[in-house]
């Protein structure tokens, strides 16, 4: 299977002027050919007599060399298997959206998730250099895995860069066979069928005062002034911080479930719908509860373990784990669970999880 991994890189003025370059480019391509294609969708609605066939990746990569290198030569400056992804991405964009899987695409902005794709001679040299095409050899923090590969992604976020690539890892053999139910909450992250209770960080919830007072104060600056920049840059600051914060809890307590259990039982939210509840969706996305599902799937196969997703109907909080008689009402304020029938009593989210790792038998 396939694994990402993704480190902070080491660079210089020179390098860090680059890779900004190398960003303008992709996102000047994917721009030109969001504008492109959305005026020939618009020319095929209104004139359906004449409809022009849309054009794949390849398509979009020859017109941008006939038309729009030539106007501008900055292009030559950076690898041209840049334009070349940003068109293969706007492609796939485009796909996913006639297929009903996401929304439009849109124009992106500079300084918002600026991110490049490079390929072709793409290699590790040593423990912490990888060399790139055009900008040449790129330091890195951290050890780098000695694998081989033909593409990388470099991203910024705030004013720190990253390099992330994918390389082919063999599976690990199953060593455990125990089943465990996982519970996710908003009060708490995971509540576990063996009755251990996993604390989230609630990251956005601690610095959303010190969240709004940042925006507060810069909501009279001058945008494009040095103050407006400072302050932009230290607004991305805190949300890469509760983003890490929350990131880092989700990959810990997903690693320690795949690596420890044999196969781990999970209820199938509906993320989206719970999020139009404007009462809760901010605790909602605070708690990352499709990155956690995300995180689970891929560390279970790569850890030999099996992930059993229960259906969203399935009465898991509404039904005794002891004589299995179900409830017709459970209010969501009831945090413990009284049985009518035997009298059993038992906190809400652990009677879910203990449910939950019933199904499988």
């Amino acid at each position: 299977m396939l694994l990402g991994f993704k480190t902070e890189l080491k660079l210089n003025d020179r390098q860090r002027t680059q890779l900004a370059k190398h960003c303008g480019v992709a996102r000047h391509a994917w721009n030109w050919g969001l504008w492109l294609t959305k005026n020939l969708l618009d020319h095929n609605k209104t004139n359906p007599n004449e409809r022009l066939k849309f054009p794949t990746a390849i398509d979009l990569h020859k017109l941008l060399v006939a038309m729009v290198k030539p106007e501008n030569p900055w292009y030559y400056e950076c690898s041209k298997s840049t334009p070349q992804q940003a068109l293969m991405a706007l492609r796939e964009a485009w796909k996913r959206c006639f297929n009903k899987t996401a929304g439009v695409p849109k124009f992106k902005k500079k300084g918002q998730r600026d991110s490049f794709t490079l390929e072709g001679t793409v290699k590790i040299l040593g423990d912490n250099k990888i060399q790139v095409p055009v900008i040449g050899i790129l330091k890195t923090y951290e050890r780098l895995p000695q694998v081989l590969m033909k593409s990388c992604t470099i991203s910024r976020s705030a004013d720190r860069w990253f390099i992330s690539f994918r390389f082919d890892v063999k599976q690990q053999e199953v060593c455990h066979t125990s089943i465990i139910g996982v519970d996710l909450g908003i009060k708490t992250l995971a509540t576990l069928s063996t009755g251990e209770v996993v604390q989230g960080t609630k990251s956005y919830k601690k610095s959303a005062a010190k969240l709004s007072r940042m925006q507060w104060l810069n909501r009279h600056k001058v945008i494009g002034s040095n103050n407006w920049k400072k302050a932009q840059l230290a607004l991305a600051k805190l949300h890469r911080k509760i983003a890490k914060i929350r990131s880092d809890t989700l990959h810990k307590l997903t690693t320690i479930l795949a690596k420890n259990h044999g196969v781990i039982v999970i209820e199938d939210l509906n993320v989206s719908g719970m999020m139009a509840n404007h009462k809760l969706a901010a605790s909602i996305a605070d708690m990352g509860f499709f990155e956690f599902r995300r995180q689970l799937t891929y560390k279970c196969q790569l850890y030999g373990s099996k992930l059993v997703v229960v259906d969203r109907w399935f009465p898991s909080s509404k039904t005794c784990s002891n004589c299995g008689i179900k409830k017709e009402t459970l209010s969501l304020g009831k945090r413990v669970f009284e049985c009518s029938h035997c009298g059993f009593k038992i906190d809400r989210d652990l009677n879910a999880a203990i449910n939950l790792s019933k199904t499988v038998s």
